[in-house]
This record gives C-alpha cells, structure tokens and sequence, in this order.
C-alpha cells in the first residue's frame, strides 16, 4: 500500500533501532493512543515516505491529511491533540523552561549518541562523543535526587527525550559510576519500568540489553 493512500487510522513511520522514533513511540504509549506503527528500514526507505515528507525521515507521524515529520514537533502535536494526561507544564515559565531542557538534551546528548549510534567515522570522532556524552551526563546526576523526573515533580515530554537516550548507554559502550550517579541510575530504572516505555520498545530495543 502507497504511504500516500489516506488511512483511517493514525501512522507513525518509525525507525525500530532510532530513539527519536522511540520517543515518540513513548508519548504514544504514555497517552494511550491507537497508533499503526510502520517499522521502516532507514537503508531501505519505501520510494514513497518522500512523497509525503520533503526531507524523506524518520520518524514521519501521518494523521489522516496531516504529515509531520521532526521528532518534537511530532511530540507536541501528540501532546495537544491528546491532552490526558498532559505532558508539559500548564505554566508558561515552565513550559519554555522544558522545551529548553529539550533543547540541551539535543545539543549535548542527542547529537554524541548520534555519532555512536552511527558507529562510522574515525576512531578519534567517535571515542571524543563517547567521552563527552558521558561527562556530560554524569554531571547532571544529582538533579535526580532533587525531583522524581527530570527537573520536575511530573513526567514530561522531557522524559520521553531522555529515557530513550539512557536506554542506548550500555549499546555504545557507556557505562555510569555507581556512587556518583547513584541518583541517575535509579531514574533509569524507575523509566525503563514504567509501563508507557516497556510498551514502546521494539525487538531491536530490547536486544540493546541483552
């Protein structure tokens, strides 16, 4: 079947080994929504994905006429269209403040797990992101034992970036200190127990434990 052929349910073209597809995949979880997911090989892409989105990625939520493509972007729809339970902040200071924390995330974590992910380039490329991608988060270890999630009492889009992130440590190669981010490693666990990320994870994601 053509991506472009309407469908009368929701789709989300997804990239099963990808944590911006996971994310997404995790705020579908987490809402409770109905959802066809589309594995979608990103070697392989089907002709058409390009037809509907102009920079021919995954992930690539399609609703009925609308296309999105671009993870947060995906997100925050998701989180507007289907507001229980919400996933940002009511308040505006505290809105713009988790969009930030969404946007460091990206700058500091998502583009070195990129890199490792990719597995390609020199050797000096890759084992420079793997050092920085774990100083970076072991610095900010202790804000977890101040809040139950990331800098909030609630769970939030910013959540649903990070987790993602912390499920790929052990598959590139990163493993945290014990003592000092004690506070971390126990967010992780609570995450990766929360039933909205068991239910988000694909086959290839739950290999990157074993």
């Amino acid at each position: 079947m053509s991506l472009v052929t309407k469908r009368s349910s929701m789709t989300l073209f997804s990239d099963a080994r990808d944590h911006y597809s996971h994310r997404v995949r995790m705020v579908l979880a987490e809402k409770g929504v109905t959802v066809d997911i589309v594995d979608v090989d990103p070697s392989n892409k089907p002709e058409d994905l390009a037809e509907i989105n102009p920079y021919n990625s995954l992930p690539t939520l399609l609703d009925r006429d609308l296309v999105l493509y671009e993870a947060n972007v995906i997100m925050e729809y998701l989180d507007e269209r289907f507001p229980h339970p919400p996933l940002l902040p009511v308040y505006p200071v505290q809105r713009a403040l988790s969009r930030l924390w969404i946007t460091r995330v990206e700058r500091e974590w998502s583009s070195r797990l990129d890199i490792l992910m990719a597995g390609k380039g020199r050797e000096a490329a890759i084992t420079k992101a793997r050092k920085e991608l774990r100083e970076s988060i072991v610095a900010v270890a202790p804000i977890f034992a101040e809040k139950p999630f990331f800098m909030n009492d609630e769970f939030t889009l910013v959540d649903c970036c990070v987790a993602p992130i912390l499920w790929r440590l052990k598959v590139v190669d990163i493993a945290l200190p014990d003592r000092t981010a004690r506070p971390l490693i126990k967010y992780m666990q609570a995450m990766f127990d929360r039933e909205s990320f068991r239910l988000s994870l694909t086959e290839a994601e739950l290999e990157m434990q074993d």
